[in-house]
C-alpha cells in the first residue's frame, strides 16, 4: 500500500496550558511529514486574532505547510479579505475557506450587512487576488442545514467550480458513506480531489456530541463498541482499531490523502498514522 499524504488540523489555544498542548501536538506529529496542517477559527469567529498569530508563528517557525481557515461569519468584506492579507504577508498561501458557523446562541448563520453571503463568494473574491490556494469543506452525510444529499454535492460544485481546489471532507465512521459521496461528485461533474477527514475518537462522549451537532450518522454497532469498551476501559484501543481499519479500508479504494482532526492531542493520530506504515522522518526542531 503506497503511503498517502496526510495532513493535520490544530485548533488555536485560549491560554497558556492550551498553548503548550498545541506545541507539543506539533512537535509529536510533524515528524510523520504532513502535507500541510490547518488552524481552525472558533464558532462566529471567536478565535480570529488567534488563528492569524497561531499560523503566522507556526509558518516562521515549524517549517510546515501552514493551511488558514478563514470564514464569512460577523465580519464585512473588506475585513475578512484584510485577514487574507496579513495570511498572504505572513507567506502563507493556503486557506481553507468556509461560510462558518454561527456565533453561539444563534439560531442560523445570518451575513454581515456589509460582509460575504457564502463561502462561494469568499472562494471568489480569495480567487481573484490570485495569492491563494484554496480548500473547501464536504459533507459526506447531510449537513444540517442542507435540504438533502444532492443539495450537499451540489453546492460542493459551486464551491470547486469558484476556485477552490480541493475539498476535505467532515469525520464520518464507515468508508461506505465517503465512498457513496465520492460517487455521487463524480456523477454530478465533480473532478477535483476530495479528501477524506478522520476523527480519532480521544473522548467518546465529546465525538458524539460532536457528531449529532454536525449531521454525522453514529452506526449502532459503534455506540455498542464504545459503551462496551469504557466498561472494560479499551477506549483508545478500541479508537486506534476502528481509525486504523477505517484508513486501511479507504487507502485499499483509491484514496490517497488522509486528512485528521487531531482536537490538539496527537497521541491517537500517531498511533494510527504508525499503523498504517507512516513512520516518522525527522525531528522537529525551532519550535518557539
Amino acid at each position: 500500500m503506497k503511503r498517502p499524504e496526510i495532513s493535520f488540523e490544530f485548533f488555536p489555544p485560549r491560554n497558556i496550558e492550551a498553548t503548550f498542548r498545541l506545541w507539543d501536538t506539533v512537535q509529536a506529529l510533524a515528524p510523520l511529514k504532513p502535507n500541510f496542517v490547518s488552524v481552525t477559527y472558533g464558532a462566529g469567529g471567536t478565535t480570529r486574532e488567534l488563528t492569524r498569530e497561531v499560523v503566522a508563528t507556526l509558518h516562521k517557525h515549524s517549517g510546515l505547510r501552514v493551511a488558514a481557515h478563514l470564514t464569512c461569519v460577523d465580519a464585512t468584506r473588506a475585513e475578512t479579505l484584510a485577514i487574507a492579507e496579513q495570511f498572504r504577508d505572513a507567506g502563507v498561501k493556503d486557506i481553507v475557506a468556509l461560510r462558518g458557523d454561527p456565533p453561539k446562541g444563534a439560531s442560523g448563520f445570518t451575513p454581515h450587512p456589509e460582509g460575504f453571503g457564502s463561502s462561494v463568494e469568499l472562494i471568489e473574491a480569495l480567487r481573484e487576488t490570485g495569492d491563494f490556494n484554496i480548500r473547501v469543506g464536504a459533507y459526506p452525510d447531510v449537513h444540517p442545514e442542507a435540504a438533502n444529499a444532492a443539495a450537499d454535492v451540489e453546492w460542493l460544485k459551486r464551491k470547486l467550480d469558484a476556485g477552490a481546489s480541493e475539498a476535505l471532507t467532515q469525520f464520518f465512521f464507515e468508508a461506505e458513506t465517503f465512498f457513496r459521496f465520492r460517487d455521487a461528485c463524480a456523477k454530478a461533474g465533480i473532478e477535483k480531489q476530495i479528501v477524506p477527514g478522520i476523527l480519532p475518537i480521544e473522548n467518546w462522549k465529546g465525538a458524539r456530541r460532536f457528531a449529532e451537532a454536525c449531521g454525522t450518522k453514529v452506526p449502532a454497532w459503534v455506540i455498542e463498541a464504545f459503551e462496551a469498551a469504557e466498561r472494560d476501559g479499551r477506549q483508545d484501543l478500541l479508537a486506534t482499531a476502528i481509525c486504523t481499519e477505517l484508513c486501511t479500508e479507504l487507502l485499499e479504494n483509491d484514496v490517497d490523502k488522509l486528512h485528521f482532526y487531531t482536537l490538539n492531542r496527537p497521541e491517537l493520530t500517531r498511533d494510527v498514522c504508525l499503523a498504517l506504515g507512516i513512520a516518522p522522518e525527522t525531528t522537529l526542531e525551532n519550535v518557539a
